[in-house]
């Protein structure tokens, strides 16, 4: 919206005008993107009342822009829906367009401080509402007894080997993956991923947890 107040004009004297602050919940149309996420995920006001431990009442005003929402009770909203608390203030006319530079990117150490076995990279952020979940896993060479242990849940993923050689093992068999190899699997099945290469290999990890 074109009359939002600038912040960078306003001095420490000045006043915030109740319909400046107003205009800034409505110009990120929270009630929309929360009716929008809730019925995304098949969930009645009252179910997710019953996670939240807010009233339907309460909720449907909330989406309806009658009430304000504070920032605790949306904690509580994004929590029950599994998705990061920033989804609701994201400008969506961006949504369909967004880049993740690998310099910009951390890398997470798996395994003891001195040796870890893995160095991991979450995606994730490009994705708020967590309909997939991607990652780029470094296995590291050289430590045979550490394994990666994929998080098991209701859902299918996608592994993709860009560099070296991976094993992944689950309860009835494993499987050896070089470059260029792709597998699928059940997210209900206990998995392990190892390097499998003299050198460090990286797998494309992308997760599609099922939508309730």
């Amino acid at each position: 919206m074109s009359d939002l107040v600038d912040v960078e004009q306003l001095s420490t004297d000045d006043v915030v005008d109740p319909s400046a602050a107003e205009a800034v919940i409505e110009a990120k149309e929270l009630g929309a993107k929360l009716r929008k996420l809730r019925l995304k995920t098949s969930m009645g006001l009252v179910e997710l009342g019953e996670r939240t431990g807010l009233s339907a009442s309460y909720l449907s005003q909330l989406e309806t822009g009658r009430v304000v929402p504070t920032l605790r009770n949306l904690s509580r909203i994004a929590l029950a829906h599994q998705v990061d608390l920033s989804l609701f203030f994201k400008d969506e006319s961006l949504g369909s367009f967004r880049r993740s530079r690998e310099k910009d990117r951390v890398k997470i150490s798996v395994g003891p401080r001195n040796n870890p076995f893995m160095l991991s990279q979450s995606m994730s952020v490009l994705i708020e509402d967590r309909r997939m979940v991607p990652c780029i896993a470094e296995l590291l060479p050289g430590i045979p007894d550490e394994a990666f242990d994929a998080k098991v849940f209701n859902g299918l993923e996608f592994a993709y080997v860009t560099e070296g050689a991976v094993s992944v093992t689950t309860e009835q068999h494993s499987e050896w993956l070089d470059e260029g190899d792709v597998l699928w699997v059940d997210g209900r099945t206990k998995r392990q991923y190892r390097c499998a290469s003299e050198t460090s290999a990286k797998v494309m990890i992308t997760s599609f947890p099922q939508q309730r």
